[in-house]
């Protein structure tokens, strides 16, 4: 959420910053909400000095000048309690909509409306060929017997999978890997809620605006996370840090769920685009220092780019356009793996907030100067399965039907080199 006298002191670029990431918001709405805040302010204030001071002076009185010094300040404790109720429907109306004002872009995010603007910065690896009629992912985990698409349709529906035997081992192998990769480089691991409450999930701005693609439990007031950056930022909410303690570095293991709302017919066959999936997740909370944002911010992208080179997987990085930014995205850059059925498929995500999280979910420190500030944010997908294992299968498979494992697997696999065809048992 942005700070409203900065809002105010800036407001062209704050408008021009919501057309560029599409964003419809009535500033001059807020402004106005703003100004009667104040003066609503300035009259309760008044009005109780007002009523402090005539408690001394009735105690004075007698007679007839009492009754009405008493019948004068009983307008004005009504008009006290008047003023507090159209406080607070000013204020409500207010922060409803200073929640929606979108952080601006950084001025070196290309200007575009959606992801078909995005922009390139490298390819890393060269896209595989083959020599032979290369299979889907979906194919190949039918031969090899290591997904089930239909059974688990029987059990929850579309866009769901039951990975088994190698498929299972497998999707473990790839998150413990980018587990151990980032707590080598200094995170700390956490196992977190996938079961929130509103607030978590307010605070990382993923509400207002995402309830569609959020599964809700009406009855217990909470909602599935889409990812455990909600638990993991909101982990210290409402907390005052030293700045010794910064800057923290967590990796979010979890389970996460997206209703992937609108997609009905985009992508629906296969891995990539399902309703429940496993995700290892970077998450660091840093001093107030945009410099030192930045310098998390390719550190975080490096480690999953690291994790993509150690798997041999080609991948490109995009500079993700203003279009294509979320509500409280400073700047982000998508890192998109190279699956031989169907391009270049997203498979991380860095992004930075600067204040604009910390403010929602009042996540602050005191600086060395002693003075408190509120904390920066940034997150980064280590790894995200099983969209994953479509670029892990197709860039390995064989002509044969067999599919080697990537040598850092290999370990995690039990020594496995390799998952060859079997006879599966009617998964389709």
């Amino acid at each position: 959420m942005l700070d409203i006298k900065f809002i105010r002191s800036d407001l062209e670029r704050i408008r021009q910053g919501a057309r560029d990431k599409g964003f419809e918001v009535d500033l001059d709405r807020l402004v106005q909400l703003d100004d009667e805040r104040k003066q609503l302010l300035t009259e309760q204030e008044q009005m109780r000095h007002e009523q402090k001071n005539a408690g001394k002076e009735i105690a004075t009185l007698d007679g007839t000048a009492k009754q009405e010094a008493i019948g004068r300040m009983g307008e004005v404790s009504d008009r006290i309690k008047t003023l507090g109720e159209q406080l607070r429907s000013v204020v409500d109306q207010l922060h409803d909509i200073q929640s929606r004002v979108p952080m601006p872009a950084d001025p070196k995010v290309p200007v575009g409306k959606d992801d078909g603007e995005n922009v390139e910065l490298k390819v890393v690896g060269t896209p595989t060929e083959f020599d032979f009629e290369p299979k889907d992912h979906v194919e190949l985990g039918l031969a090899l017997g290591i997904v089930d698409f239909a059974r688990a349709s029987k059990l929850a529906g579309s866009q769901t999978y039951i990975l088994k035997g190698a498929g299972a081992l497998l999707e473990l192998a790839v998150l413990r890997f980018a587990l151990d990769l980032v707590v080598g480089r200094g995170f700390t691991p956490m196992i977190v809620p996938t079961m929130v409450k509103y607030e978590p999930l307010f605070g990382t701005a993923y509400f207002p605006g995402g309830e569609d693609q959020t599964y809700e439990i009406p009855q217990d007031n909470l909602y599935l996370t889409g990812t455990s950056e909600v638990p993991v930022t909101a982990f210290h909410s409402g907390e005052l840090l030293e700045e010794s303690q910064l800057p923290i570095r967590y990796a979010g293991w979890s389970t996460c769920y997206r209703r992937e709302a609108g997609a009905a017919g985009r992508d629906t066959k296969g891995l990539y685009r399902i309703h429940q999936f496993n995700k290892v997740e970077q998450v660091i909370i840093c001093k107030n220092d945009v410099e030192e944002s930045l310098e998390h911010h390719e550190f975080i992208r490096n480690n999953a780019e690291d994790i993509l080179q150690a798997m041999e997987i080609p991948y490109r990085v995009v500079d993700v356009c203003t279009g294509d930014l979320g509500v409280g995205q400073v700047r982000k850059f998508d890192i998109e793996a190279w699956m031989p059925s169907r391009g270049w498929g997203e498979t991380h995500s860095a992004s930075r907030f600067h204040d604009y999280q910390s403010r929602r979910m009042d996540l602050r420190y005191r600086g060395e100067d002693g003075k408190v500030h509120f904390c920066h944010t940034l997150n980064n997908t280590a790894i995200a399965t099983p969209r994953v294992l479509i670029a892990i299968l197709e860039n390995n498979q064989r002509a044969d039907g067999s599919v080697k494992i990537p040598e850092v697997l290999v370990p995690y696999m039990g020594g496995l080199t390799e998952i060859t065809p079997t006879d599966n048992d009617g998964g389709s």
